[in-house]
């Protein structure tokens, strides 16, 4: 059965520390006390790992000892002991998106020592309803990844084993590049590319490219590409749509997956592609804008007739992100987890990729990636459907067609059915769920891969207007490189056969 539901507010907390002046009292410092905090999961009363950011009255992190610290939260396993001088100190706690929060505070008075338990209730099981999560964007060290992946209850991690900067791997590494623990969560040793046109992420390599440890160039990136590309199992992802190099390696060949859900969008905030820096929420092109531009381009990708999925990375260990902030969930259906297959259905389409709402949609029953086809003069009518659990308020989802939004129902009025309204092709195209919160300060959002439909001889759509706008992006980039110098002949006769390639796209296209 469907369902459509809103977590409930957030559980809060509030301690007050009894001042305790037993045995052991003296070992206090006498400006503070000490907490020690317990939290389990609410349905099985298990100890939990969990992400706690902890903030003092002048609004600075703070840490707890023998935690793992990162930027400004810590993460443990169950219990810790938080040693503070005295004062009011706020928290959340969070066990990734599929838990609700606890938010609250506690004072600490001097010689104050105390013991409290924080239960954390499911608000939904992805996995149990056959989705799987995984982060393709991790800078963390592989000693660390399990408790931070059972922290933020992911079930797939992409750890970057080697980038242009270091070249970390190991034999041991070649010989099991895929580690599994608690049952079902894994992790895999990656790599990463950072040319000065965007960024390359490499999984299922049975050793690290040739621009690992070396300096970065986009003559290099290339013959990475082609490398990567000859390895059958091999999957290649461009970490963001904005990647200046978009056109490029789309014109290059095989790309496995694009970054719509990338690591310039932070948890506090989103930053600008270009620069890095904090976006302004009202200031052109602000949170709101940027967060679109990346999937406006995205839509490009698929009016062009390009079905490949999108994907999601926090970029933890580089970027501010907790590890699995940005994630993908894979649908696998009633079958149980198993890392071959979670890349297979990737592959395949039935993905969605989010930094907050949490969205099933079928259409026609169906998940995303799904093709539906018809004969000519016939009309495909798609019936979608979402089960939907947000934290953050969203005023409206979006069912996005060919790039536009074909239709935008209030919260309110999709919760009481749990449907779109009825979605009609008289030609082929194509169609996916979008949820935007109405945070101001980040973009926080979800959407689901496209679903496809092909009607009679022109089986994908492909437009006029999208080739033509790679091709020109194709040419600004050619001349930026020029500018900086004569590029090199391998890199220059990439660049003409990605110019070849989006003219064909050009010469093919069946819709303005």
């Amino acid at each position: 059965m469907l369902h459509f539901s809103m977590m409930p507010k957030r559980t809060v907390f509030c301690f007050a520390l009894a001042a305790f002046f037993g045995l052991g009292a003296t070992a206090l410092a006498a400006g503070g006390g000490e907490l020690t905090l317990t939290v389990v999961d609410a349905q099985t009363g298990q100890p939990l790992a969990c992400r706690m950011h902890l903030r003092n009255e002048k609004n600075r992190p703070q840490r707890a000892a023998k935690t793992l610290f990162y930027h400004d939260h810590f993460v443990f396993h169950g219990t810790v002991k938080i040693k503070l001088p005295r004062g009011t100190y706020r928290f959340v706690i969070e066990c990734g998106p599929e838990y609700l929060d606890g938010n609250g505070y506690f004072i600490i008075d001097n010689q104050a020592k105390d013991d409290k338990t924080v239960e954390l209730r499911r608000a939904c099981d992805m996995a149990d309803e056959g989705w799987w999560s995984g982060d393709l964007h991790v800078h963390r060290s592989p000693k660390d990844i399990e408790l931070l992946m059972l922290a933020e209850d992911l079930h797939l991690a992409g750890v970057l084993a080697w980038t242009n900067s270091k070249n970390d791997w190991t034999r041991q590494m070649a010989e099991q590049p895929v580690r599994t623990f608690d049952g079902n969560r894994c992790y895999t040793f990656a790599g990463e590319d950072r040319p000065p046109g965007g960024t390359l992420l490499y999984f299922n390599l049975p050793e690290p490219l040739s621009v690992a440890g070396n300096e970065a160039s986009e003559a290099a990136a290339l013959d990475a590409l082609f490398a990567a590309r000859r390895v059958e199992s091999s999957w290649i992802d461009i970490s963001s749509t904005t990647a200046l190099d978009l056109p490029l390696w789309l014109g290059a060949g095989r790309v496995d997956s694009i970054g719509v859900c990338h690591d310039q969008m932070l948890r506090p905030e989103t930053t600008d592609g270009a620069r890095g820096k904090p976006l302004k929420p009202r200031r052109p092109p602000g949170v709101l804008g940027e967060g679109n531009r990346t999937q406006e381009l995205y839509y490009h990708v698929l009016n062009c007739g390009l079905r490949i999925p999108p994907s999601a990375g926090s970029g933890s260990g580089e970027a501010t992100n907790p590890v699995g902030y940005n994630r993908v969930y894979v649908w696998l259906g009633q079958e149980p987890f198993d890392y071959a297959r979670w890349w297979q259905e990737f592959r395949q389409g039935r993905v969605v990729a989010t930094n907050g709402p949490l969205v099933r949609p079928v259409a026609n029953g169906k998940p995303p990636g799904e093709v539906f086809e018809a004969a000519a003069g016939e009309t495909v009518s798609l019936d979608v459907a979402v089960n939907v659990t947000v934290r953050e308020t969203i005023s409206y989802f979006e069912l996005v067609k060919d790039g536009r939004v074909a239709a935008s129902v209030r919260y309110e009025e999709l919760a009481k059915t749990g449907h779109f309204p009825p979605l009609e092709f008289d030609e082929s195209g194509w169609c996916l769920v979008r949820a935007v919160t109405d945070l101001e300060e980040t973009y926080r959002f979800a959407t689901s891969a496209p679903w496809y439909v092909e009607i009679g001889d022109a089986p994908r759509r492909v437009s006029k207007q999208s080739a033509q706008f790679f091709l020109d992006r194709l040419a600004e980039r050619r001349q930026q490189l020029e500018a900086d110098g004569k590029p090199p002949a391998a890199l220059s006769e990439a660049l003409d056969r990605a110019k070849a390639f989006w003219k064909d796209v050009l010469a093919k296209s069946n819709v303005p």
